[in-house]
């Protein structure tokens, strides 16, 4: 563990994808809830980047009914595009999912990224300046929304009058933020505004993105430590399986602990490898809490 880092307990989560039918993926999440992961967590596409021609529920919609069915799991959105929505309608969705769950959200929000989506469906896809300034500015604005009953707000890419945000959410002052960024720019919004950072990679790269951020905390006055390192384990894109045996699991969790990271945010795995993800979860998970 780097020096000076404080320490986080050690979280878990599963990330699934809406590409199943409801009432399955109601039952999985019941199944993540009673086995004691720390969150579950839904993807924001109009359509399944891995799997294009195949069918997909919208992010926030399935979130707000799975919250009714699960009862202690945290609960999100890995992680909202501000290309899809104004970010006054993600404050309200998430303000929304926060009192349904009865406080169990985290916030999710990213710049966006996929642009085949974003040129079939007709959504503008900036070039990369504005793509962060318009997160920038949406970071800012859902976090004052949350924080306070009346928001005006004159930025480039948005502009609130006087605009009332009540109720507030459950959680104070707000619901945690977990805001995806892997490059300087983002990473300086991270570090303004993020109780999490997530991003995906190998431990080198997590490590070089983890250094950069140390940089950005310390140039605005943060201690880099208030903020809690996620890596989002995307399952195309690990070397290895996580998922293949509950000593893979370990090993993949000591290996990025190694430079930080302190919750682990795997893809959920198929049912054949249910009973492997059983066994992490009566087994491992206990010693790394």
């Amino acid at each position: 563990m780097r020096l000076g880092v404080k320490v986080f307990q050690t979280r878990v989560g599963l990330c699934t994808d809406q590409n199943l039918p409801y009432h399955t993926t109601v039952e999985r999440w019941k199944l993540f809830d009673e086995l004691g992961f720390d969150s579950v967590w839904l993807c924001d596409h109009f359509i399944q980047p891995s799997r294009p021609n195949g069918p997909y529920f919208e992010g926030w919609t399935l979130l707000a009914a799975l919250a009714t069915g699960t009862s202690r799991i945290r609960i999100g959105v890995l992680v909202s595009s501000n290309t899809f929505r104004h970010p006054a309608l993600l404050a309200k969705e998430a303000v929304t999912v926060d009192h349904v769950s009865a406080g169990r959200l985290e916030l999710g929000i990213g710049a966006g990224w996929y642009v085949p989506e974003h040129r079939a469906f007709g959504i503008d896809f900036p070039e990369t300046p504005e793509l962060v300034g318009r997160f920038a500015e949406a970071v800012e604005i859902i976090d004052r929304l949350m924080r306070q009953e009346i928001t005006t707000y004159a930025g480039r890419y948005y502009h609130l009058n006087d605009a009332p945000f009540r109720p507030g959410p459950v959680q104070r002052p707000r619901p945690p933020f977990t805001l995806g960024a892997h490059r300087r720019r983002m990473l300086e919004i991270v570090a303004k505004f993020a109780d999490t950072w997530n991003s995906f990679g190998t431990v080198a790269e997590m490590k070089e993105r983890g250094e950069i951020l140390d940089e950005c905390c310390q140039a605005i006055g943060r201690d880099p430590s208030s903020l809690r390192r996620s890596l989002y384990g995307w399952a195309s894109m690990m070397p290895s399986d996580p998922w293949a045996s509950p000593s893979a699991f370990l090993d993949m969790v000591g290996r990025y602990r190694e430079v930080g990271v302190s919750e682990f945010i795997i893809d959920a795995p198929p049912p054949e490898q249910f009973p492997t993800l059983e066994k992490v979860a009566t087994d491992i998970l206990p010693t790394l809490r």
